[in-house]
């Protein structure tokens, strides 16, 4: 059975992965995805925290939007713990969580009765998770916690894939930036490739600005 539900989890998510072209995309996708696939879920969410900030890039549902609201106001809340600690977490009735009280509490108080946490990603410093919700309590049985960690797996795997082609392609992007802004420099001040880097490298260091922006900055002026 568990085989199947991997079987039928990999091919949901190479369709997925098939049809996103960037992060966004894809999250949004699995948000969606998860909702209609994980036994109990009514909302869903997926929760970066990024160099320390907590952002929610996608939501299904108000409740997980005001849920994400609500652990960035409080500073505390299981998305952010189970993205960091690699872990699942499970809260079966809100009103009775003790290990984040606050948002607990306000929770309750959204109508929120349960909701089960998967980590998406670790990537240094930054992390990723996936957070399902339900109205009522106990809605994420064994089974259900079986179906979602399988899914989260299965779409760590894919985002990882998208978001290092967009690295990819922001990458080749710059390059193509930059070589276009070197070429400026050469033709305006009559120098060589080398002394145009050298030049553009002294810029971004002397005005604090990354070098592409530097680049991308002469490139919009235009040859004057």
């Amino acid at each position: 059975m568990l085989s199947d539900q991997s079987i039928r989890m990999a091919e949901i998510v190479r369709e997925l992965r098939a049809d996103s072209d960037d992060s966004e995309t894809i999250l949004r996708a699995i948000s969606k995805t998860a909702v209609d696939s994980v036994p109990g879920t009514e909302y869903a969410s997926v929760t970066l925290v990024t160099k320390g900030q907590i952002e929610t890039p996608v939501i299904v549902g108000d409740l997980a939007g005001k849920s994400d609201d609500l652990q960035r106001e409080f500073h505390e809340g299981p998305c952010v713990r189970s993205a960091v600690d690699d872990t699942t977490i499970v809260i079966d009735d809100m009103r009775h969580e003790q290990r984040w009280p606050r948002y607990a509490e306000s929770a309750a108080e959204l109508g929120i009765g349960s909701m089960a946490c998967f980590c998406l990603y670790i990537n240094g410093n930054d992390f990723g998770a996936l957070n399902l919700i339900s109205t009522t309590t106990h809605a994420f049985d064994a089974d259900a916690l079986a179906v979602g960690e399988l899914f989260a797996a299965h779409c760590a795997t894919a985002f990882s894939a998208v978001h290092e082609k967009e690295q990819l392609h922001a990458a080749l992007n710059s390059r193509d930036i930059i070589g276009q802004a070197k070429g400026m420099v050469m033709e305006r001040y009559r120098i060589d490739a080398d002394a145009a880097f050298r030049l553009l490298a002294r810029l971004s260091q002397d005005s604090n600005v990354k070098l592409v922006d530097v680049a991308q900055q002469i490139v919009d002026a235009g040859p004057e």
